[in-house]
């Protein structure tokens, strides 16, 4: 997540969206008091501005804006830009499971995805239910519930950037990190349940943001 008043955005880190990318391409334009929470570089440097602040949750790279409240009110949600990466679901669930293939902290999910495949993976109640409990939208909103998303910027779609560059007056250019050893075409991960699986518990996403099984890879 990054938080700067001085051009006035909140950018918050969905997981398994391209986040990394996108905040380490804006904190190559930092300012001097920019809040950067994370694991990158310039964020680690930046942690001891954190210490004694007492906010509504976790302060980590994934935290909400419910999480937040405390380090930015919600008036300041509401008038500065705020924005987000979001990703096809079938894609994202692919690149979840392989993540998490390669973690070593103690999680139902890692434990799950290190023992399963992927179609038994996907079709685990913990996964449904994880799935179904963290839309996009979740991570938008405030302590009281409320909703304050200027721009959801599609990853496969880069072009819903354009307004969010004209605000910060500089182009974002997001380099190519965290690449893993997946199949490109995460079509070939699924099968009619597991698809279907998936269609269910992230409803509410792929309506919103019009996305289709038959979407490029």
């Amino acid at each position: 997540m990054i938080i700067s008043r001085g051009r006035r955005y909140i950018f918050v880190h969905i997981p398994k969206t391209g986040g990394t990318a996108m905040a380490l391409a804006l904190e190559e334009r930092a300012m001097a008091d920019d809040i950067l929470i994370g694991d990158t570089p310039k964020a680690k440097r930046r942690k001891g501005r954190l210490k004694g602040v007492h906010t509504g949750g976790r302060l980590w790279k994934h935290s909400t804006l419910a999480d937040v409240e405390g380090l930015v009110t919600r008036a300041e949600m509401a008038d500065f830009v705020t924005f987000t990466l979001v990703r096809n679901p079938w894609d994202r669930a692919v690149s979840y499971y392989h993540w998490l293939q390669d973690q070593t902290f103690d999680h139902p999910a890692v434990t799950l995805a290190q023992a399963l495949s992927f179609a038994e993976f996907i079709a685990h109640d913990h996964t449904r239910s994880s799935l179904r409990a963290a839309p996009y939208s979740a991570y938008m909103r405030d302590g009281g519930g409320q909703e304050h998303c200027t721009h959801y910027v599609r990853l496969e779609h880069l072009a819903d950037l354009a307004p969010i560059e004209d605000h910060l007056g500089f182009k974002i250019d997001m380099p190519r990190v965290n690449t893993s050893s997946r199949r490109a075409d995460w079509h070939s991960y699924y099968d009619a349940t597991t698809r279907g699986i998936v269609a269910d518990a992230c409803a509410e996403d792929i309506a919103r943001f019009d996305y289709s099984f038959d979407d490029s890879a």
